[in-house]
């Protein structure tokens, strides 16, 4: 069930895109609630849902290749390659045209699967805000692994189950081999009901994924690969004051910490907040 401002409410196809829709009506159907604050929230949250699972497939499309962090590469124009093999961007460059060349010139880059899906936020969000908040909130810009700008306010919840599009899930092999440990999991965006996008092995069933990672387990092994129960996603009530067709921004917009969710911060700079048992591959 879906609630808006304290009241169920009746959508109709004519406001939404078909994608939207599609998710919408399986959200109406279900017994849980799903709580906006408006009409105006709700319509963000899914038009940042489809432009994530747009940016998703348009990456798998774009020719960029995946690369451990010592052989990263990305175009020089827009980019500089740090010591770590981190891409910071230069100061001549603005954030969302460093975003979209990556989609436009993916040739140029590669990079493991944590920069993978943070890109997939970064131009999933812009596709969605305005470019001149977009530049704005995400000066600096530095692609490295989970690193990622505290704007992008990135909050963690339990319940793979209640994962929807654009929601980052991980893939976990806890017996990878110890001679090839880029294949320890896989950093996944959700496409649609058990699909997902993963860079490195590209848009696959979530059966899929856990085949391919089984394949690089230590001999003998009997423990497969798993679906991990952490769930990602960005701050969209917060994200929906730069919205589009928003002329200024709402200081107001800022979603509260539901029990089982909490902020991802560590330091000004912020990355995901790492369980021992949540180790992030570099696939």
């Amino acid at each position: 069930m879906i609630i808006v401002a304290n009241q169920a409410v009746q959508l109709s196809p004519s406001e939404w895109s078909a994608f939207e829709w599609y998710w919408l009506q399986q959200l109406q159907n279900r017994p849980e609630r799903y709580v906006y604050q408006s009409m105006e929230h709700l319509h963000f949250e899914w038009h940042l849902r489809e432009s994530l699972v747009n940016a998703a497939e348009g990456l798998d499309r774009s020719g960029v290749s995946f690369a451990s962090f010592e052989n990263s590469r990305c175009n020089p124009v827009f980019w500089n390659r740090n010591a770590e093999g981190g891409f910071e961007l230069r100061p001549d460059v603005t954030p969302a045209n460093g975003i979209r060349d990556i989609w436009n010139n993916g040739h140029l880059y590669a990079f493991e699967c944590a920069t993978a899906a943070v890109i997939v936020l970064y131009g999933g969000v812009l596709g969605s805000i305005r470019e001149d908040a977009f530049n704005s909130l995400f000066r600096n810009l530095l692609l490295f692994d989970w690193h990622y700008d505290s704007d992008l306010r990135l909050i963690e919840k339990n319940g793979k189950e209640t994962a929807l599009p654009g929601d980052v899930l991980y893939f976990k092999n806890p017996d990878v081999s110890p001679a090839t440990p880029e294949w320890q999991g896989e950093n996944t965006i959700m496409l649609r009901e058990n699909w997902y996008y993963g860079h490195g092995i590209g848009i696959a069933s979530g059966e899929q994924i856990i085949q391919t990672l089984n394949q690089f387990r230590f001999p003998g092994s009997r423990v497969s690969a798993y679906l991990m129960d952490m769930v990602i996603y960005p701050d969209f009530l917060y994200l929906s004051r730069y919205a589009k067709n928003s002329s200024a921004d709402n200081p107001d917009a800022s979603s509260p910490v539901l029990p089982g969710q909490l902020y991802v911060r560590v330091g000004g700079r912020r990355y995901l907040r790492i369980p021992s048992s949540y180790p992030f591959a570099s696939v």
